[in-house]
């Protein structure tokens, strides 16, 4: 019989994943920090973004998903050569309001969407995750823009 870890590992084996968390600012904005796990090339590329509140931050955050899915190819060639072409995935990021995440711890609450890399996003999975960020009510912490 299948373990609930079993299941998971076989899961990201074959989907992307996306961890995406809600945190207040001491400004009183919404940042939204989102950990991609891409599996066809194994590899990762965390980002985030500051929105005004609470619900232009999780309309942002579809948007976002989608965006991630469609581009994984070439966030995947930047992200394998960081040095040749810096420019163009920045600027392909800041595009979307997005800007690299480089910290290293990643908060305890957080939901979690998964999709077959070359399926487009599901509006489902996107709902789920914006009704469990929704409910999530993180006291406000230091965090940078």
């Amino acid at each position: 019989m299948a373990t609930k870890t079993d299941l998971r590992k076989r899961a990201t084996e074959t989907h992307n994943e996306y961890r995406c968390s809600l945190e207040r600012t001491e400004a009183g904005k919404q940042s939204v920090r989102i950990r991609a796990h891409f599996a066809r090339k194994d590899w990762d590329l965390n980002v985030f973004f500051v929105a005004p509140n609470r619900e232009q931050a999780l309309r942002k955050l579809s948007r976002t998903l989608r965006f991630l899915q469609q581009n994984e190819e070439r966030l995947w060639f930047w992200g394998a050569d960081r040095g040749d072409d810096l420019d163009s995935a920045v600027g392909l990021l800041s595009d979307m309001g997005l800007k690299l995440d480089r910290r290293t711890e990643f908060p305890q609450r957080h939901a979690i969407v998964t999709q077959a890399p070359d399926q487009p996003m599901v509006a489902a999975h996107l709902a789920h995750a914006r009704r469990g960020l929704a409910q999530t009510r993180e006291p406000m912490r230091a965090v940078r823009d």
